[in-house]
């Protein structure tokens, strides 16, 4: 398993063992560059007021948590473009398609930011990369840029060296991420100049002001395709070129789930209404589902609630439900014994079934959320799981609402692990379940737009003043329909959404003064393991 992930900062240990790996594999691929670049990387996360620009780090991982890549992509938020600084797979790690899932998951982030990408790659232009060696491998990432539509800009002094003579300055490289929206000369010109100034501190100003001085096409000119033929995109074709589809996670199992009984009304042809709509767009790429150990279930909800809703549903059968009748909440150290009064001791109200399929249903509904959510953590920018039954009524110690698993809990549990996780649960009943698992959490927000619990189910939650348990701080909002009933938002803590990652590059590291710090060179890529390449400065 490959995952890529963003790392926002070194708040937590997950992250700062990730930025820690992400330094080692700078060292090591980067040995002409200076520690102190290094070692400012936390710095440079957390700081960007300092440094003039937004950093982001996406690290590869596998599934034993190691860090098999690294990319460090900053936003320049006044002038409105994003710069790929280093891009690189860790030591002995090329091929496998670590560098261009990496790539990719880069563009993402740069085309969610409104901007286009920029970067630095060698030159494959015998006059200016004489070497046979270095310039064939400086033409095998020209090339893998060339499939995503990236070309070097033409007619400028980008690529003059500040020593005279010395040999491989790099190109300055743009990704227009599909548009055909160049930019123009003086937005060219605030790039090249910020790029200089911030990045390559110690430069002359007079060198800055010669290279800024010459880009003169207005829009900006790139090179022709040498390496890729171009490509029209399929007839019907509704993504931006390069764009990639949605992943999503169907429940099969949810066909199962089909109660018949009178007023109960969470039924099959939801699933079927909303797939009738996804398919013909064409957006999203249909995924199969993963099995996933219990253990992320027993994560949120109590391990009694787990193991009475297994062991009631396999009780009732398929042929008939068991029903709550009676609450015997009062003694909770004394619960009932019989498992259809049970049904009550964990459940909130009486129409919520337990019957064998529900907990098929259920069950696989949880593995279809952990599958949507693992495929963020491998890169995906977007996944999207549609499920039934729901899950947002559950509770760590409760089932009802027709929910049973907190699916949504269950899948921000685990992305937590790697950073801070949002949940916005848009429905006219609150979402009691997520409030009450991370009340007290600081890890993860929940926001919930619902009808006001004095007219709406579950009418024991939602209202204004739950504003969570420090550190979980509260920001509620209240909106009033035109019927003049009101719809409480409730937001507990704000931290920063999860968001996942990736990108990698074969790595060299090449300074301005026109020197060239190569790392140990590594096997030609496979046809299958395109070659990658870094962008760095000494």
């Amino acid at each position: 398993m490959l995952r890529i992930r963003k790392v926002a900062d070194a708040t937590t240990a997950v992250n700062r063992g990730a930025i820690a790996a992400a330094q080692k594999i700078m060292r090591e691929q980067f040995s002409g560059m200076p520690e102190a670049d290094i070692a400012k990387l936390p710095d440079q996360l957390s700081n960007p007021l300092k440094h003039r620009f937004v950093s982001r780090l996406f690290v590869a991982e596998n599934g034993r948590d190691q860090t098999l890549g690294v990319a460090l992509l900053l936003y320049f938020p006044d002038i409105g473009f994003s710069y790929l600084e280093i891009i690189s797979t860790a030591k002995g790690r090329m091929g496998g398609g670590i560098g261009a899932a990496l790539y990719e998951r880069v563009r993402e982030e740069a085309r969610a930011l409104g901007t286009q990408l920029y970067f630095e790659c060698l030159p494959d232009d015998p006059a200016l990369s004489p070497n046979p060696e270095i310039r064939a491998d400086n033409a095998s990432r020209l090339k893998f840029y060339e499939r995503y539509g990236a070309f070097p800009i033409v007619n400028t002094a980008y690529e003059t060296p500040v020593t005279p003579g010395a040999t491989d300055p790099p190109y300055l490289v743009l990704d227009p991420l599909g548009s055909n929206d160049l930019p123009s000369r003086d937005k060219a010109r605030k790039v090249v100049r910020a790029i200089l100034e911030r990045k390559y501190a110690e430069l002359p100003a007079s060198y800055v002001q010669l290279v800024v001085d010459s880009f003169k096409d207005d829009p900006v000119v790139l090179r022709a395709p040498r390496y890729v033929k171009s490509r029209r995109a399929p007839k019907g074709e509704v993504r931006q070129p390069g764009a990639p589809r949605i992943a999503l996670v169907l429940n099969d199992e949810h066909t199962l789930h089909h109660v018949q009984d009178r007023g109960y009304v969470e039924a099959p042809v939801r699933i079927r209404s909303i797939m009738a709509e996804l398919e013909p767009s064409g957006l999203f790429e249909r995924l199969p589902t993963k099995r996933f150990s219990d253990r992320h279930i027993r994560a949120v909800h109590d391990g009694r609630l787990v193991d009475y809703i297994r062991k009631a549903c396999l009780l009732a059968g398929s042929k008939k439900s068991i029903y709550p009748y009676v609450f015997p909440v009062r003694n909770a150290a004394r619960p009932p014994k019989d498992e259809t009064v049970l049904a009550g001791y964990y459940c909130i109200d009486t129409f919520t079934p337990l019957n064998e399929s529900a907990y098929l249903a259920a069950r696989s509904a949880v593995d279809c959320s952990l599958t949507a959510a693992e495929k963020v953590l491998e890169g995906a920018g977007l996944a999207y799981a549609l499920v039934r039954p729901p899950g947002h009524h559950a509770e760590t110690h409760a089932f009802g609402g027709f929910c049973y698993f907190n699916n949504a809990a269950i899948a921000a549990n685990l992305l937590a692990r790697y950073g801070k996780v949002a949940i916005l649960d848009i429905d006219y009943h609150h979402g009691n379940g997520q409030q009450e698992i991370f009340y007290s959490r600081a890890d993860v927000l929940t926001v919930s737009v619902h009808g006001h619990p004095s007219f709406a189910y579950p009418y024991f939650a939602g209202f204004r003043d739950e504003t969570g348990i420090a550190p979980a701080a509260v920001t509620i909002s209240t909106f009033r329909c035109p019927s003049t009933s009101p719809r409480s938002s409730t937001a507990m803590r704000s931290p920063r959404p999860y968001a996942a990652s990736s990108a990698s590059l074969r790595p060299i590291s090449w300074s301005r003064s026109g020197s060239i710090r190569r790392a140990a060179t590594p096997p030609a890529p496979g046809p299958t393991a395109p070659a990658t390449s870094s962008s760095s400065a000494a």
